[in-house]
């Protein structure tokens, strides 16, 4: 919605602000030199596709390999504070044209060419209702099968049954599994997860998180959308007493992929 450069520890120089957001023009009353605003007014159109987004700056037209529309705005900031700063368009559209994958952050996966059935899966770390929903939002018109936990047991339990809700929405199957219980019984997070479902037909329950990302590759129909949520790029399971377990769902991602035939 908003950020702030700091200048060598001093008050902030800039400060750029998404004014769509209902909250947005309120960050620009910080006293700060220069208040940044962005909106999508700012530029003549845009466009979203599956790998990708398009913006066109009277006429440029930037295509960058970031998908959804909450990316439309995060590059609308950096375009608003890298031309404040005095960067060319040319060559902001360049860098941009060029950014590598972000790890954990909507990082698509694809099944073997040769493989008869053909899936995208995708990891995130969405772990709020807004990111969630803003995750699946990206990738509309396509079968979407969903494996997702609670981040971080003991704590924001009311949005537990508010992400279920938020999955039924959007998603044909739902796999509810463990995350990062730490010393809370996972078993009680996700019970509080499936409150929001009220379609049951759309639900299932795997605790085992390797398990549950194998069995939703495998159930899921050709051309559908794995997309597993809730971790990104954690290193581990955080358990009980402190006990953590190595992890990584882009590797158990890759491996349920690989295993299609």
């Amino acid at each position: 919605m908003a950020e702030r450069v700091a200048d060598s520890g001093k008050q902030p120089r800039y400060l750029v602000a998404n004014v769509d957001d209902e909250h947005g023009a309120d960050f620009l009353n910080f006293r700060v030199e220069e208040r940044l605003p962005y909106s999508l007014r700012d530029i003549s159109f845009h466009s979203l596709h599956k790998d990708s987004v398009s913006l066109v700056f009277g006429d440029t037209t930037i295509r960058v390999p970031l998908v959804g529309l909450f990316n439309v705005y995060n590059i609308l900031a950096a375009i608003t504070l890298t031309r404040a700063l005095g960067i060319s368009l040319s060559t902001i559209d360049k860098a941009l044209r060029d950014l590598p994958p972000i790890a954990g952050r909507v990082e698509q996966f694809s099944t073997p060419k040769e493989a008869k059935k053909q899936l995208t899966a995708v990891v995130d770390y969405a772990h709020t209702p807004d990111s969630l929903e803003k995750l699946y939002q990206a990738f509309p018109n396509v079968t979407k099968v969903c494996v997702l936990g609670n981040t971080g047991g003991g704590r924001d339990t009311w949005k537990r049954p508010e992400m279920g809700a938020i999955a039924e929405r959007y998603c044909e199957q739902i796999i509810l599994s463990n995350e990062d219980p730490y010393d809370e019984n996972p078993h009680q997070i996700v019970e509080q997860m499936a409150k929001g479902i009220t379609d049951k037909s759309k639900l299932r329950v795997i605790m085992d998180r390797r398990l549950a990302i194998r069995e939703a590759v495998k159930s899921a129909p050709s051309g559908a959308y794995v997309i597993v949520s809730g971790k990104g790029t954690d290193p581990y399971i955080m358990g009980p007493r402190g006990t953590k377990e190595v992890w990584s769902d882009a590797a158990e991602v890759e491996k349920a992929l690989a295993s299609i035939e």
